[in-house]
């Protein structure tokens, strides 16, 4: 079995070398210009993805690997009391839009993430970053769903199993925060 995991992990890893190396390095220029600009990353996505959103973020704001100063990484997943308010107060397919509209600057980078691609709250939080002029990076899985249509370039892990596209994502989070590293 534990074989078996790790040839199917190595699989999706040459898939994404072989398919997906050209849209990460273009996912790298849109972090870096971000980062170069002044603006902030925001963040964000459910369950584990929200933890892949919480995990990238500190990754900024603290170190990836070297010492830099903290950068601006928010996660739109970690305010319960906001999450919870809006939710109730506008629907949960709200909660990150909601927080998009209040902390988004033109020139920021909104990056959601859903391993379907259909996240409700992700697809409407691309539409109001959309609206307030931010960059949009979406990662996702299986066919890109409706995240083709609401992100200027949306990553999509060439698999239907949601633990290979997770573990995708935070590989390909962790490319994002090097480049970042590599600007100072």
């Amino acid at each position: 079995m534990v074989l078996n995991e790790l040839k199917d992990h190595q699989n999706i890893i040459q898939k994404v070398i072989d398919t997906l190396s050209g849209d990460i390095e273009a996912a790298c220029e849109m972090i870096i210009s971000t980062i170069k600009s002044g603006n902030k990353v925001l963040l964000a996505g459910n369950g584990g993805s929200a933890a892949d959103a919480q995990h990238i973020a500190a990754e900024l704001s603290g170190r990836f690997i070297k010492h830099r100063k903290a950068l601006p990484g928010i996660a739109l997943t970690v305010d319960t009391s906001a999450l919870t308010a809006i939710a109730n107060d506008y629907g949960y397919e709200h909660v990150f839009a909601r927080q998009v509209e209040a902390y988004a600057q033109p020139g920021d980078l909104f990056i959601g993430i859903s391993t379907s691609g259909n996240s409700p709250g992700i697809l409407n939080a691309f539409d109001t970053a959309t609206q307030f002029k931010c960059k949009t990076l979406g990662l996702s899985g299986r066919d890109g769903g409706k995240m083709n249509g609401k992100c200027q370039l949306n990553i999509i892990v060439p698999s239907d199993i949601t633990a290979r596209i997770q573990e995708m994502h935070i590989l390909i989070g962790h490319i994002l925060c090097k480049a970042v590293d590599d600007l100072f």
